[in-house]
């Protein structure tokens, strides 16, 4: 019986591994896994146990049958209709079309469990590699084996937890100081941060980045003006009642995202208010406001484009240090954060 190298041992075991182990042909081991028959008791038990031996995964995949690799990566979103993930797909997917391969996209919700579940099901696939945007509790440890048997991962929006792997991500802290310091330009000195409930690594950094730019104009920290919201209206609207309280009110509003970004201009609506807002993350019905609303764009097909390129060139066999990609965010000004006109 032939002996398999020893490096099987740190890498995934494929088709032709199975195949030396129990000492038959590549295409026995195939008709083997696929079920269909015509083989030997013998050999059948041969390979079923180089297969136990090797932790070898079974798959559905001719071309991984033949030769071990898929043409096929994975991605995981936690919200495909939102409007980044779907545009985040896309440029992964522009990516994978330029060489010919397939992406397999799955959406979790933010319940960890279910997606440590999707994950493990993509992973049976035996894909060639895996871009991940994970819900932030969600315990990935197991990943580190994918990793130290071969499987490239690329973690996109924010980093795991617990494990060394590349990333990429956008300029958080930097998009959310420029705001501030636009409407500081406008005249705005009272200015209140609506900072997201959900997705804490990108909230906690644009809140780090409202800071920031206060520090950057000269202006006070006041904690009465930073409120953690969801993408409610109601809850934006109490908000809005309780900031107009103050002795001294806030004249704009930096968001922090673009789902609560809409909440507040719902809410504005509701109440007639008329305060300055910037929000980070742009959308499609942004122009059409009255005024226009002023944003913070990252460019998620970018971001897409990013990762792939990122995860190719570890399926291509770049070894090295991990990467952190960091693309920068750029304002979209168009208004809204400009100071109403005085009253007559």
């Amino acid at each position: 019986m032939e002996d398999v190298p020893t490096e099987t041992a740190q890498r995934r075991a494929t088709m032709k591994d199975v195949a030396a182990r129990a000492g038959v042909g590549l295409s026995t081991v195939s008709r083997v896994v696929s079920g269909k028959g015509g083989v030997a008791a013998s050999k059948v038990r041969a390979v079923e146990r180089a297969i136990r031996e090797l932790n070898f995964s079974r798959n559905d995949f001719a071309h991984t049958l033949r030769t071990g690799t898929s043409a096929t990566i994975g991605m995981v979103v936690t919200n495909i209709s939102d409007p980044f993930f779907s545009a985040l797909v896309s440029g992964v997917e522009e990516r994978a079309r330029a060489r010919d391969q397939l992406v397999l996209v799955a959406s979790v919700t933010d319940d960890p469990r279910e997606a440590e579940h999707i994950i493990r099901r993509l992973l049976e696939r035996r894909l060639d590699g895996l871009i991940l945007v994970a819900p932030e509790d969600a315990d990935l440890k197991f990943l580190q084996e994918e990793q130290r048997a071969g499987t490239p991962i690329v973690f996109v929006d924010q980093p795991p937890t617990g494990m060394d792997a590349d990333l990429v991500v956008v300029d958080n802290e930097g998009g959310s100081a420029s705001a501030v310091r636009h409407l500081y330009a406008a005249g705005h000195r009272r200015i209140a941060c609506f900072a997201h409930v959900s997705g804490r690594y990108t909230s906690v950094r644009r809140e780090d980045g409202y800071y920031r730019g206060l520090r950057e104009v000269g202006l006070p920290t006041d904690p009465a003006l930073v409120v953690s919201v969801d993408d409610e209206v109601d809850v934006c609207t109490e908000a809005l009642l309780e900031l107009a309280r103050l002795p001294d009110p806030p004249t704009a509003v930096f968001s922090t995202n673009g789902r609560t970004t809409k909440a507040i201009l719902g809410a504005q609506r509701l109440l007639g208010s008329h305060l300055a807002l910037v929000g980070f993350d742009d959308f499609d019905l942004a122009v059409l406001m009255n005024p226009p609303t002023t944003t913070i764009v990252q460019d998620p097909t970018a971001i897409g484009r990013a990762a792939a390129d990122l995860l190719f060139s570890r399926i291509a066999g770049r070894a090295g240090p991990t990467q952190r990609i960091i693309l920068g965010t750029r304002l979209a000004e168009r208004g809204s954060g400009e100071l109403p006109p005085a009253a007559p």
